[in-house]
C-alpha cells in the first residue's frame, strides 16, 4: 500500500493532536483529515498545516451534529474515494456545566444527554457515515478511544454514572459493529482503545492520585496506540485493548 488516508476526530488538542502529528511523520500516510469543532482556532494544527500543506486538511466537525459528519464523509469521498483509518479521540468527561457524579442524587438528565451524545452516539454516527469509505479491498481501521471505567466487570469504585454508562454504550457499539463488519467488510479492523491516564484537560482535575509514572504524555500515548493500530490484524477486530496491549474485560 503506497498511500493511506486517515481521519482523526477530536484533533485540536490532547491525544487527537498528537495522533495527527504522529501520522504526518509516517511516510506511508499520504493525507490526514484533522477534525474538530473549530480546527482553524488551534494554533498547533495551524503549525502542522504550515509544515504539511499538501498532506493535511482541517475539517470543522462537531461530533454531536450528524450533518457535519455526513458533510465530511461526502467531501472525503469526492477527494479520495476511501479511507484507510478513522480514529475517534473525542470524549466528554467534564466541562463548565458538567462534573462526574459522586452520588446517585447528582445524576442529571442534561449531563446524561451530553455524555451520551459525544461518547456513544458520536462514534455510532461516524461509523454509519464513513463505513462505505472504510469498506474496500485494502486493510482499514475504525478506532475509537474508550476508557477502562466503561468496563462493567472492572467497575469496583462506582460513581461517574454518566461517563461510565456512555463509555459502556460505546464499547457495546464497537463490539457490535465489529461483528457486522466481519460479514460485510472483511478488511476492516475495529478497535476500542484505552489510553491510560494522559496529561490532558480531560484528566487534569483528577491527576493528584495517579501513581508515579502512570501519567502519560500525549506523544507517548499517540505512538503507543498507533503502534497497536498499525500492527492489528483481522483477528484483533472487536477487542477492547489498553495502552499496554492487554485486553480489558467488557
Amino acid at each position: 500500500m503506497t498511500a493511506q488516508y486517515f481521519l482523526v476526530q477530536g484533533a485540536s488538542r490532547g491525544i487527537g493532536l498528537a495522533m495527527v502529528a504522529y501520522l504526518l511523520a509516517r511516510d506511508d500516510v499520504a493525507h490526514v483529515y484533522a477534525c474538530s469543532r473549530t480546527p482553524n482556532d488551534s494554533q498547533p494544527l495551524q503549525d502542522l498545516l504550515a509544515a504539511h500543506p499538501s498532506r493535511l486538511t482541517l475539517v470543522p466537525l462537531d461530533i454531536t451534529r450528524e450533518a457535519d459528519i455526513a458533510h465530511a464523509a461526502a467531501m472525503i469521498k469526492d477527494r479520495h474515494g476511501c479511507l484507510h483509518g478513522l480514529i475517534n479521540c473525542a470524549g466528554l468527561l467534564h466541562d463548565a456545566s458538567l462534573q462526574p457524579e459522586k452520588r446517585l442524587e447528582q445524576i442529571d438528565v442534561a449531563a446524561l444527554d451530553a455524555s451520551f451524545r459525544v461518547n456513544a452516539f458520536g462514534p455510532m454516527l461516524l461509523a454509519r457515515h464513513f463505513f462505505a469509505l472504510l469498506k474496500h479491498d485494502q486493510p482499514a481501521r475504525f478506532v475509537t478511544l474508550s476508557a477502562r471505567v466503561g468496563s462493567i466487570s472492572d467497575n469496583a469504585m462506582g460513581g461517574w454514572y454518566s461517563y461510565r454508562a456512555s463509555k459502556a454504550a460505546q464499547n457495546q457499539f464497537t463490539r457490535t459493529f465489529a461483528i457486522e463488519a466481519r460479514r460485510r467488510a472483511k478488511q476492516l479492523i475495529i478497535l476500542a482503545l484505552h489510553p491510560g491516564t494522559t496529561d490532558t484537560a480531560l484528566s487534569q482535575p483528577f491527576q493528584k492520585n495517579v501513581p508515579d509514572k502512570k501519567l502519560f504524555t500525549t506523544a507517548f500515548v499517540a505512538e503507543t496506540l498507533l503502534n497497536i493500530v498499525f500492527n492489528a490484524t483481522a483477528e484483533d477486530s472487536g477487542r477492547f485493548i489498553a495502552w499496554d496491549g492487554q485486553d480489558i474485560p467488557w
